[in-house]
């Protein structure tokens, strides 16, 4: 055979042998950098503890979030990584690549999943929440007072108040206990911080008392800072041992019987968080107090005010006599 035609066909041959490297270079270079095909019905998956890569990659063909496995599979063993896949709940974006997966799988970047305890929520609102978020793994056979005091190793009588209002993020199954000792240590932390560092001479024996005062006036406050003057006014009036006077602590003490319009018969019956029949503060918080409350209360605005009325732009009249109180009353009120 001529050598000249031999050498022609050998070229031929390495030229197609390149050409076909290059095109599966390609082909898989490309894989990595292509959108899977995520939906709102494959985003989320588990993979579960032992499971391994053909597993894994047929779970993930299954809910066709793969084509195929065999790139992955490559993918995988070429970056020496079919060992390192983790397990945990995952949820992939939209726009999602194979190399994004793969991180993702590998540093077990779980998905993060989030609760809400605005401040101003009591304690049933919360545990509302928590029952209603299918996330959280439900391990608490009750919810009761008594219950969740021990569980959380509170020595308080009452479980209101004891959570910091704020978004908690979790991975999925996070118990309901968790949620609610995260919730408990940061309201400890930030209520040691804030007592650490109060204004002098307050009436309060101990951070509870002031952890009380701040849930009264998260009910009260409309403004954020109008709050320093009414813990102002509440100091004033816990000095001179005057009934606090506030309607938020006579709706809590009748919160169940309560249906959205306060009467003078409810100011009249008692109760131990109604301030206007006791001259003291009540004996627990009433709601989840804000980091801006709990500071507020330690740190009240000096004010000669005894007294004040909601204007209806969610501010206040303050006034140092009852005289120019009723008259701000008859001018706000009625």
């Amino acid at each position: 055979m001529n050598p000249i035609f031999i050498k022609t066909l050998s070229t031929i041959k390495n030229r197609k042998i390149l050409i076909i490297n290059f095109l599966f270079i390609f082909w898989l270079i490309s894989y990595l950098f292509l959108p899977l095909n995520i939906t709102e019905d494959n985003a989320s998956f588990e993979v579960v503890d032992g499971s391994n890569l053909n597993e894994i990659t047929e779970q993930l063909v299954e809910v066709n979030i793969l084509k195929d496995s065999f790139r992955f599979k490559l993918l995988t063993t070429i970056f020496a990584k079919t060992e390192s896949l983790k397990r945990g709940h995952y949820k992939l974006k939209s726009n999602a690549t194979a190399l994004d997966l793969l991180d993702m799988l590998v540093y077990g970047k779980e998905s993060f999943y989030s609760i809400s305890f605005p401040e101003g929520l009591t304690f049933d609102q919360i545990i509302k929440k928590i029952k209603n978020n299918k996330n959280i793994k439900k391990t608490l056979k009750s919810y009761d007072e008594e219950t969740i005091l021990k569980a959380i190793s509170s020595n308080h009588k009452y479980v209101e108040g004891l959570f910091f209002p704020d978004s908690y993020y979790f991975y999925k199954n996070t118990t309901d206990l968790e949620i609610l000792k995260n919730a408990n240590n940061v309201l400890k932390r930030k209520l040691e911080l804030a007592w650490e560092n109060r204004s002098n001479d307050l009436p309060y024996k101990n951070m509870y008392e002031a952890l009380i005062m701040a849930s009264i006036i998260e009910k009260e406050v409309g403004i954020l800072e109008e709050a320093p003057v009414i813990a102002g006014v509440f100091v004033n009036r816990l000095n001179i041992n005057m009934p606090l006077q506030s309607d938020p602590t006579v709706i809590y003490g009748i919160r169940h019987k309560f249906k959205g319009n306060l009467k003078k018969k409810h100011l009249k019956k008692y109760t131990p968080f109604n301030t206007y029949a006791i001259k003291a503060l009540p004996p627990s918080p009433i709601s989840l107090p804000s980091l801006n409350s709990i500071e507020a209360a330690l740190n009240p605005a000096t004010t000669n005010a005894l007294y004040f009325v909601a204007k209806g732009n969610r501010r206040h009249h303050f006034s140092a006599t009852l005289k120019e109180h009723n008259r701000a009353v008859r001018k706000y009120q009625k």
